[in-house]
């Protein structure tokens, strides 16, 4: 496996850093390689919980492929529900009702929908629910679960041991006004309930205990151990690594900053930090980054009404480093990728197809099939025959294949489904047809008598039409065939660009095209 694919690249970095860890002595005593995804249970999983998780099960399958499966490994997500709320969402029912349940744990704050014991419960319940519908194997764990039944408590008091070494690692990184009031630990109030930010007034390693004031004033000592506290956000990121012992972990750009002082914290606590890949975050068409807040973005649910799985997958494979912008046109794209890719597999040698998106999107088993039709034409066909069902698509498919039918070409029938949703919500409403200079007119007005007079044999042979397209707008003086093109799909479908247009001509006909130009020359579709 010389494969250069990132996730590739990343199972190496993680078989060198076991060589280091055996080399330091360190005996892993059969432990399994732990690949770990973290998770905010505050609102609904989202696009970027989907992208941590497919991308690290694609690293996940490259490290078992490479160790030919001889190491156990595990994939752990962790849900930080024991967090404080902060912010009650306004898409819960009655959210009014839960103000008064602020900086609670999020697993102490009652569940609005009525359906588990908490707020973080049912939020968990949906994560699950949403990883399970993609098939993803992983292992879940809520941080109430870990600090209240004391899977923490040996790291709790290893930090409360180091507690100088954590401050003198922390108090740089923060402001001044901060600084005076700054603890790693957050006791959760014995009185309210809060998670509480307030300093410490004294600290007992020997006897694993806090001291600090209470929200009424009242001074009160805890031990660390049982769910008693909880830690600051960052420190508790590098002690999950330690407790965990986490091998792998990838995170956005926006915890970049922060991963050197996870690691520091990990190690002051006796872990080794987990090779870590950072990813760049998603931006909308205006190039801003997507918030959840903002709204500016596309959820998995809307990414999934008009393209499989499979294509969500690819977007988030592709170059994981690079900015990209995330919305709505980038979908038919994808879409033709995945196929062109998946099509591709079949023809290459291993070295190849451990290199193509489809061996990690699939775990190296991807289905054989080659729709023979894209997802933009299929958008194209909708557009020009009006269809608002996937029937009618299929009429014009037999046309052109006659051997493809649903049963056998499940992945086309999906795409059929999908291209009347996406034309309809997208191209329809941005149509904008226009009419033709006297060149094109000219040029339109011969391209429909050749296809009138097209043989048999050829209005089917998609390169074939694309030839003759080709004459027609050189036999008419175009200096730059692009612009011949732009015209055919400005003038006739109401958009600036589509796919090949041979290919188009020979599944919608060329008579039904020559009908079409017909009717554009005389201004009917404007």
């Amino acid at each position: 496996m010389t494969s250069k694919a990132w996730p590739f690249d990343q199972a190496r970095a993680i078989l060198r850093r076991l060589d280091i860890e055996k080399k330091r002595g360190i005996d892993r005593a059969g432990r399994p390689v732990v690949f770990e995804t973290g998770y905010g249970p505050s609102g609904l999983p989202h696009i970027g919980t989907f992208g941590e998780v497919v991308r690290t099960t694609m690293v996940r399958n490259a490290f078992i492929a490479l160790t030919e499966g001889k190491i156990e490994t595990r994939l752990i997500c962790v849900s930080d529900d024991m967090d404080g709320m902060r912010k009650v969402p306004s898409t819960v029912p009655n959210p009014e009702d839960l103000e008064q349940f602020m900086q609670k744990p999020l697993t102490d704050v009652p569940d609005p929908f009525g359906t588990h014991d908490s707020y973080g419960a049912h939020m968990n319940a949906r994560l699950r629910a949403f990883l399970d519908g993609f098939g993803f194997e992983y292992e879940f764990m809520s941080a109430t679960e870990l600090y209240r039944t004391g899977a923490y408590d040996a790291y709790l008091l290893k930090a409360l041991a180091k507690f100088d070494d954590i401050m003198k690692v922390m108090l740089p990184t923060l402001g001044e006004e901060r600084r005076a009031t700054y603890s790693p630990f957050l006791p959760i109030s014995p009185s309210t309930g809060r998670v509480l930010y307030v300093p410490m007034k004294s600290i007992d390693a020997e006897a694993g205990t806090i001291t600090f004031d209470d929200e009424d004033g009242t001074e009160v000592t805890l031990p660390v151990t049982g769910g008693n506290v909880k830690l600051q956000w960052k420190p508790d990121f590098g002690m999950r690594w330690a407790a965990l012992g986490v091998d792998f972990e990838m995170f956005g750009k926006d915890h970049q900053d922060n991963a050197p002082l996870y690691s520091r914290i990990c190690k002051i606590l006796g872990g080794e930090p987990p090779v870590q890949f950072v990813y760049e975050l998603f931006l909308d068409e205006k190039g801003e980054k997507i918030s959840k807040t903002k709204g500016n973005g596309i959820s998995v649910e809307d990414w999934l009404k008009y393209a499989p799985p499979e294509s969500l997958s690819l977007f988030n494979f592709a170059k994981p480093r690079a900015a990209k912008k995330l919305y709505f046109d980038v979908i038919p794209k994808t879409v033709d990728e995945y196929y062109q890719h998946l099509s591709a597999y079949g023809r290459q040698d291993e070295a190849q197809r451990a290199a193509n998106p489809v061996w990690h999107i699939h775990n190296g088993q991807p289905p054989a099939e080659d729709p023979p039709l894209t997802f933009a034409l299929l958008l194209n066909l909708v557009s020009a025959a009006n269809a608002s069902d996937k029937e009618t698509l299929w009429g014009f498919i037999r046309k052109y294949a006659p051997d493809a039918t649903p049963e056998s070409n499940p992945g086309l029938d999906r795409m059929t489904e999908y291209a009347v949703r996406y034309y309809e919500d997208f191209v329809k409403p941005n149509k904008a047809y226009r009419a033709p200079t006297d060149q094109e007119r000219a040029a339109l007005s011969d391209l429909v008598t050749r296809f009138r007079s097209v043989s048999t044999e050829e209005a089917t042979d998609g390169e074939a039409l694309q030839t003759m397209i080709f004459s027609v707008g050189k036999d008419h003086n175009f200096e730059n065939l692009r612009d011949w093109f732009k015209a055919i799909y400005e003038v006739c479908l109401g958009q600036s660009q589509g796919p090949r247009f041979g290919s188009f001509v020979a599944i919608y006909g060329p008579a039904e095209t020559a009908d079409l130009i017909d009717m554009a020359l005389s201004g009917a579709r404007a």
